[in-house]
């Protein structure tokens, strides 16, 4: 534990100084060849001109090749991996995605996501909203708001570790230490194998990714809801609105957008699921989801071919919400 201190340590500090070290670095070479401060070169207007054009690509350069490295050569080296065999030495064109429409577990993958779209974005938003709406009416609504946020902190592993305590089951006449089964058993019941139960354990688990993600809804309505202006809800109450028309006739009308964007982000989470799938059930039980199976693929099968036709089609999914999400951002930004 020690060890693994000193070492993030020492890298964050050197993440810090060859930060620094680049950008004082690379702005000082960059006065240096085209000098325009102190007024005595012929070219100062011109330098001038230069410097401030290529000044904010010396501050953008490192990113725009992480992302370059790290986000755009994988999307075509995966598409061209899932034109291949398992072990990429021959060209096999669309057969990997041949085999996705005729494969049980992909069906089985698609049938689960396409539940897990439903009930978890619809959900997260919905209790976020209440929690938004209902903590801003307490004195003491930012411990609220805190509590309800601290989900987010925890990692979706280290959240799921925690939730199989919730459901661990032991076998009748054993002492429970779930306490779901221990509620169960106090109320006179057997107690179950929550998780390994088909079709219902999917939503057990999604009842993780609602718990995480409704801290991330409740902060940003909550922040959208503070935008209405005072003057439409005391509008509203002076002509005898009771509280659940001005929710529903003033509140949510005005922050629909907001509501979208946070709906298609936690939609955009949802598709990607993997972490959460993987501690608790493995994909046992009918629980598979695509982000899994591709896991499963990829990593244990070693087959690249299959695993990365997996992946294309989790990016084709997603690609067309997060596009819809970013103009909805930017509708917003605009109407402000």
């Amino acid at each position: 534990m020690t060890q693994q201190v000193i070492t993030a340590t020492i890298t964050i500090l050197i993440g810090v100084a060859g930060s620094i070290l680049y950008f004082v670095g690379t702005n000082w070479l960059l006065d240096r060849i085209f000098p325009f401060r102190d007024g005595a070169s012929p070219n100062a207007a011109r330098n001038h001109r230069i410097t401030t054009a290529v000044r904010p690509w010396l501050f953008l350069g490192p990113a725009l090749l992480a992302l370059g490295v790290y986000l755009i050569y994988p999307v075509f080296e995966t598409l061209r991996l899932s034109l291949y065999n398992r072990d990429t030495t021959a060209f096999v064109g669309f057969d990997n995605y041949a085999w996705l429409v005729g494969d049980a577990g992909f069906r089985e993958s698609i049938l689960n996501n396409f539940m897990w779209l439903l009930v978890v974005p619809t959900a997260a938003t919905f209790f976020g909203l209440m929690a938004a709406v209902l903590t801003d009416r307490i004195w003491w609504g930012n411990i609220a708001k805190s509590l309800v946020f601290m989900p987010m902190a925890i990692s979706f592993v280290g959240a799921s570790v925690i939730w199989k305590f919730v459901y661990d089951y032991r076998a009748a006449g054993s002492e429970q230490i779930g306490i779901l089964n221990a509620f169960v058993v106090w109320l006179g019941f057997e107690p179950q194998a929550w998780i390994a139960v088909p079709v219902w354990n999917n939503f057990f688990l999604m009842v993780i990714l609602i718990w995480i993600q409704t801290g991330f809804a409740m902060v940003i309505l909550s922040a959208a809801l503070r935008g209405i202006p005072e003057e439409t809800m005391e509008a509203a109450v002076i002509d005898g609105a009771n509280d659940f028309q001005i929710f529903f006739h003033i509140m949510v009308p005005q922050i629909w957008g907001t509501i979208a964007v946070v709906w298609t982000t936690i939609t955009i989470v949802v598709l990607k699921v993997f972490d959460i799938v993987f501690a608790m059930t493995n994909g046992q039980w009918n629980s598979q989801v695509l982000g899994n199976l591709m896991y499963d693929w990829m990593f244990r099968g070693f087959d690249f071919g299959r695993g990365a036709a997996i992946a294309i089609v989790i990016m084709v999914l997603v690609t067309p919400i997060m596009i819809s999400n970013i103009r909805r951002a930017k509708a917003e930004t605009k109407g402000h």
